[in-house]
């Protein structure tokens, strides 16, 4: 993604931002040190962040008598980013207020790039990434992929849902089995559901998905995350969106970022910054790591500085004709790669 560049009006602003920000967070770092040397500060305790709302964060209690009660956090200044799903070590405060004092390690981190360029962590701690796709509207191969493989760059497993199943008919049905099949082939899990024919009640495919586990629903607007993650959290206030007859797109529903307790087991993360993956942020060989038949073939092209797009003696070609990559993969590939070199060069020209 190109980086805006600013005038000097837009960069005063943002300079004197940072200039206020910084003093609030002196004020608010000091007014801490002084609860702690009035002994006001409570022990050392593990929590869960469920929420985040700019410097200041709902964590969950893990232990003691509060445990599963939420308390209002504030941030040690030394402590770097936090997000949705970290585990961190806090201190209670003042009129059921806390401090956070550090961050446990994580076992993954899901980023997205914002709208500067810049990545920005949205989750951490996930177990799987459910990718949601349906017959209506059409899943495509080239926007599966861009999901995959910001799952497996992440080092998070993907599942692959199939919602609306329903609604297949003679019409789409060989088509729909042929693109499941080829990641089926990958050793991707693919799972086939309907929320219309589960009704209000989550469907016996999604309640194994997400029991015990720690999710989040991707996939573009209008396959029913929504829908579905409402039947798996019914007392939480989640609007679903639905697909607009006259374009047959949906529209984002959710707006704020939180962890939810599953109550048949297991813990959902939903927020819209990782509904959809941007994939610019990634250099060439990470879109490379992220095709798992491809990933098999790097570093096998006749020359190193293959650019993997019809040059000669590449290995990822020769692993097509071969049979060991599908056309329709090979063509995403080549997508992505030729997407990003686009919006890269037009980087440079804005520059």
């Amino acid at each position: 993604m190109a980086k805006r560049r600013l005038n000097k009006q837009q960069q005063f602003r943002i300079k004197k931002i940072q200039q206020e920000r910084a003093e609030r967070a002196a004020r608010k770092e000091k007014s801490i040190e002084a609860q702690a040397d009035a002994g006001e500060l409570g022990p050392e305790q593990q929590g869960l962040i469920i929420a985040h709302y700019g410097q200041q964060l709902d964590v969950e209690v893990l232990e003691g008598e509060d445990t599963g009660t939420v308390v209002r956090c504030f941030v040690r200044a030394n402590i770097d980013s936090l997000v949705t799903g970290d585990k961190v070590i806090w201190r209670p405060g003042k009129n059921g207020t806390g401090v956070i004092v550090a961050r446990c390690d994580r076992k993954n981190l899901l980023q997205r790039p914002d709208n500067f360029g810049a990545l920005k962590p949205v989750a951490a701690n996930i177990d799987h990434i459910i990718l949601v796709i349906s017959v209506e509207p059409e899943p495509h191969d080239n926007l599966i992929d861009r999901y995959l493989v910001a799952s497996e760059t992440s080092d998070i497993p993907a599942v692959i849902l199939l919602n609306k199943t329903d609604l297949i008919r003679d019409h789409n049905r060989a088509q729909i089995d042929a693109l499941l099949s080829r990641y089926q082939a990958l050793g991707y899990d693919v799972v086939r559901t309907s929320a219309v024919e589960s009704g209000d009640q989550p469907s016996p495919e999604v309640q194994a998905l997400v029991r015990d586990q720690t999710s989040v629903f991707v996939g573009q607007s209008g396959v029913g995350k929504s829908s579905i993650i409402q039947t798996l959290i019914p007392d939480e206030a989640i609007r679903v969106g639905a697909i607009s007859e006259s374009t047959g797109k949906g529209t984002h529903t959710t707006t704020t970022a939180k962890l939810f307790h599953v109550p048949i087991g297991g813990d959902l993360i939903d927020s819209p910054g990782i509904r959809e993956f941007g994939l610019w942020h990634m250099t060439p060989d990470e879109i490379e790591y992220g095709f798992r038949e491809i990933r098999d073939e790097i570093g096998h092209c006749k020359f190193r500085n293959c650019r993997h797009m019809g040059d000669p003696g590449c290995a990822i070609d020769a692993a097509a004709e071969a049979g060991r990559i599908s056309p329709e993969r090979l063509k995403s590939f080549h997508r992505i790669l030729q997407d990003m070199a686009e919006q890269q060069a037009r980087g440079l020209k804005l520059d």
